[in-house]
């Protein structure tokens, strides 16, 4: 009988940490895969809206951060971190497209139903298009009618989505799951991480809650 590890992953759109750690995670994975082929790792991507408060429309972008840091130079260092981190991981931030700070209610809506429908590769296709169209493409993840033509990008269904978007900001009733803050890793359900930890970190974890549920099983 093959082992088991779940991750649960607790994530935002709107946090670039969250795509630095989703890179960070994949890495760790194919090393834990290479040690223990016989390991059967099941992620679950649970989303956690930070800033429920915000009106359907969004906040400007650049208004959002100077009022959160203070001035233009805090932003332009915090964002030069951002992108430093995100290169070392292979990846590519634009802040300078970003237009809005959204509402992510729906985007996290449209995640879960696509999840609830069960075709994994169609799950994680989207999640990942939902980060570039963020991070990459600044298009406004709290438009309906964005989040629908990204779907169709997946080859995703509308119509079968389209009555979770409800466009009226909503809050998203994620599960918290006791994680302080995003991104947060639980492996397990017994061993929490939380940041953008580098890979070497996670791939720590999840061996600790591999050899915790051993023992567990060979105990009981």
């Amino acid at each position: 009988m093959s082992r088991r590890l779940r991750i649960d992953v607790f994530f935002d759109f709107i946090c670039p940490w969250c795509l630095i750690g989703k890179r960070q995670l994949e890495h760790a994975q194919v090393q834990f895969r290479s040690r223990y082929p016989d390991v059967q790792i099941t992620t679950v991507w649970q989303g956690v809206q930070l800033l429920p408060q915000l009106p359907v429309q969004g906040e400007p972008f650049a208004d959002f951060y100077r009022k959160r840091l203070g001035n233009a130079d805090a932003v332009a260092m915090r964002q030069a971190q951002v992108r430093q981190a995100a290169a070392a991981v292979g990846l590519s931030i634009d802040f300078s497209r970003i237009v809005t700070m959204p509402n992510t209610a729906d985007a996290h809506r449209l995640l879960e139903r696509v999840r609830a429908q069960g075709n994994a590769v169609l799950h994680d296709t989207l999640l990942e298009r939902l980060f570039a169209a963020y991070f990459r493409k600044g298009e406004d993840l709290g438009c309906p009618e964005t989040l629908l033509a990204i779907a169709r990008s997946c080859a995703i269904d509308a119509e079968s989505v389209a009555d979770c978007l409800t466009g009226d900001a909503a809050p998203f009733a994620g599960l918290a799951g006791g994680v302080s803050g995003v991104p947060g890793f639980q492996f397990d359900r017994r061993l929490t991480v939380v940041g953008a930890q580098p890979a070497e970190a996670l791939l720590g974890a999840m061996r600790q809650a591999l050899r915790e549920s051993d023992r567990e099983r060979q105990s009981a």
